[in-house]
Formats: C-alpha cells, sequence, structure tokens
C-alpha cells in the first residue's frame, strides 16, 4: 500500500486531463514553482491536512474498473512527491492507463517515473530561454525542465506540450519562438490553451486574453509546425 501520499482532492471523471481516455484525476499536493496564471495555488504547499484517504481511492478505483480507463496525476507538480512511483504501481495494477501532468521539474525523477506512465501531458512555460523560463516559475529549474523535456521525446511516449497563454507573460511573437523551438526539437503535438485570469488578475481583459487564437496568421503557422495542433479555450 502506498505511504505518504500528499493529495489536494480527486476528480472521479473527467474526459479531458488525458486524450481519448474516460479517467480520474489526483491532484498531488506541492509545487515548486510559483506561475503567475496557476489556478491551484492551494496545491502548491504539501502536507496541508485534508479529509483524502489513499486506500479508499484505491477501493472506489476496484469499484470502478471497467467503466475508467484511466488515471492521471496531476497537481501542483506530482514529481515533487517521491512516493510517485509507488502511487503508479498500485494503479496500474488494476489495469489502468497512467497519465501525468508534469512541467518537468527534477528530471532525474522524471527518468524514473517516466516508464511507468502512458501518456504525458507537458507544460511549456515560456520560449526556452532560461532566464525568461526562471523569472516565470520563480526558481532555476531550467535545466531541469529542458533534460526532463529530451526525455520525454526520446521515450516514444504518447504526449502532448501546451502553453497557457497569458497575455502579462507572452506575446505573439514568444509563441512564434515557441514554435519554432518545439519543432527543432522533434516535438510533434502542440496545443495552446487560454488564459483565464486569476482572482488577483483585476487588469487583464478579455481581449488579450483572445488575440493568441484569432490570429490567423500565428494559428495556420502552428498548423503547418506540428502533426497535431489544437486550441483550447
Amino acid at each position: 500500500m502506498t505511504k505518504e501520499i500528499n493529495v489536494g482532492g480527486v476528480e472521479t471523471f473527467s474526459m479531458v486531463d488525458y486524450p481519448g481516455k474516460m479517467s480520474a484525476v489526483v491532484f498531488m499536493q506541492g509545487c515548486p514553482w510559483r506561475c503567475p496564471f496557476c489556478h491551484n495555488m492551494e496545491l502548491q504547499k504539501i502536507n496541508k491536512v485534508t479529509g483524502f484517504e489513499w486506500s479508499k481511492f484505491v477501493e472506489f478505483l476496484k469499484e470502478r474498473q471497467g467503466k475508467l480507463d484511466a488515471v492521471v496525476f496531476s497537481g501542483g507538480e506530482p514529481l515533487v512527491q517521491n512516493s510517485l512511483p509507488e502511487a503508479i504501481e498500485e494503479v496500474k495494477k488494476l489495469g489502468y492507463k497512467i497519465g501525468l501532468h508534469t512541467g518537468g521539474f527534477r528530471a532525474d525523477f522524471f527518468k524514473k517515473v517516466l516508464p511507468r506512465v502512458d501518456w504525458v501531458g507537458f507544460d511549456i512555460k515560456t520560449p526556452l530561454n532560461e532566464a525568461r523560463y526562471n523569472e516565470a516559475v520563480g526558481q532555476r529549474h531550467f535545466k531541469e525542465v529542458i533534460e526532463s523535456l529530451k526525455l520525454l521525446l526520446q521515450s516514444g511516449k504518447a504526449y502532448e506540450c501546451r502553453t497557457t497563454c497569458d497575455p502579462r507573460l507572452l506575446s505573439i511573437d514568444d509563441i512564434y519562438t515557441i514554435g519554432n523551438e518545439l519543432k527543432s526539437l522533434g516535438v510533434k503535438e502542440y496545443y495552446l490553451q487560454k488564459y483565464r485570469p486569476i482572482e488577483s488578475d483585476i487588469i487583464t481583459q478579455e481581449e488579450d486574453c483572445e488575440k493568441f487564437f484569432t490570429d490567423k496568421k500565428l494559428l495556420k503557422y502552428l498548423k503547418e509546425s506540428f502533426s497535431v495542433f489544437d486550441t483550447r479555450k
């Protein structure tokens, strides 16, 4: 039985967190980053007391065998917790596909986790410039991100890369740059996600968020650059 796992909550049914699969989502506590567009700030700290019991969740999964396809480990940042491989293995034994949402923090640990998962959603925060990236996440983990991305691309695992288009952080030109950089690394599947202003953001307007999705030239370029490209609004 998995021990010392810190979970902030669970979504018992989702059609959007693992492509093409009906999944349950585990929101793990702990994230070293402080991205300005984060909607899960309550998960940033670890060891917050909740009513969650892992053993009861496993019992729920046993009851849903044949009805749910997958379990997605999200966050927070799942790679923070050393118990992640153990939790994944316990779920895999029940016959579920495993999804992972990550920003690529802690590449050495990602290398250990990667063989255990079936699909990865990999977040790209800014252009792949060390100063820009570290400023955006509030930590000096850029080299970890690049190493993790390369490990993912080399693994042959199913994946997607995606960027949340926070206009306070990114410009149209930045998305072109990200597109160029990811294409050059061999990324095949890429998504743009619409930023929805967090509660403390009283400045950003709807047109600021929409501009990335109404720029036909940008969208055409991205569609031509990747085997799979789409937007999420």
